[in-house]
């Protein structure tokens, strides 16, 4: 049977389901955020990751163009219906940390799945926060070594919160073999390092 290069109903159906499943985890992974703020020293910035991680697991699963765009703005929407407010700059953010992440899939021809394609696209989700942060007023009172300090750890966040720990999610779900039937399978793919 001939391989379809483009979305199949399955493919953006599989998406959309593990977009949901970390809708509710983002809901409620906000709460261990916000416990985190108080003790200083942007903490809670060591567990943004998890933020980005649906953009990275659906790739790795289904890797095809659109995937993790598409994974990470259904997971910000789905957190806003969880979260029974509607909040667009949660949507933005989704969108443009599913885009770079997007990005970055596309620079490895969406064949790769190896752990540093994960952790550069959760790097990259890291930094794309910085813009959309100061357009909305997240950083006007911070120090610049205040600033280094919470970006540093965000993208820390990212390379082993939504990079490794979702590598590691595709690799469970790989080793029990229901992965076999489910999006992209290349003879040529790259699991390396």
């Amino acid at each position: 049977m001939a391989q379809r290069n483009g979305l199949t109903l399955t493919d953006i159906l599989i998406t959309v389901v593990i977009a949901l499943v970390f809708a509710v985890i983002y809901s409620l992974w906000d709460g261990i955020y916000t416990i985190l703020q108080p003790f200083g020293l942007h903490l809670n910035e060591l567990i943004y990751g998890m933020w980005f991680i649906a953009a990275i697991v659906a790739y790795l699963v289904i890797r095809k163009p659109g995937v993790a765009l598409i994974a990470e703005f259904a997971a910000a929407s789905g957190e806003t219906i969880v979260l029974l407010q509607f909040d667009i700059s949660l949507i933005m953010y989704g969108l443009i940390q599913g885009l770079v992440c997007e990005l970055i899939f596309m620079f490895f021809k969406y064949k790769s799945t190896s752990l540093m394609v994960a952790a550069l696209a959760g790097i990259a989700a890291a930094l794309s926060t910085l813009p959309l942060d100061w357009y909305y007023g997240y950083l006007g009172m911070l120090e610049t070594w205040n600033l280094v300090l919470m970006f540093s750890f965000r993208i820390l966040s990212g390379a082993l919160v939504a990079g490794w720990l979702g590598h590691l999610l595709y690799k469970a779900l790989k080793e029990t073999g229901v992965l076999k039937f489910v999006g992209q399978r290349h003879d040529n793919s790259h699991e390396g390092l």
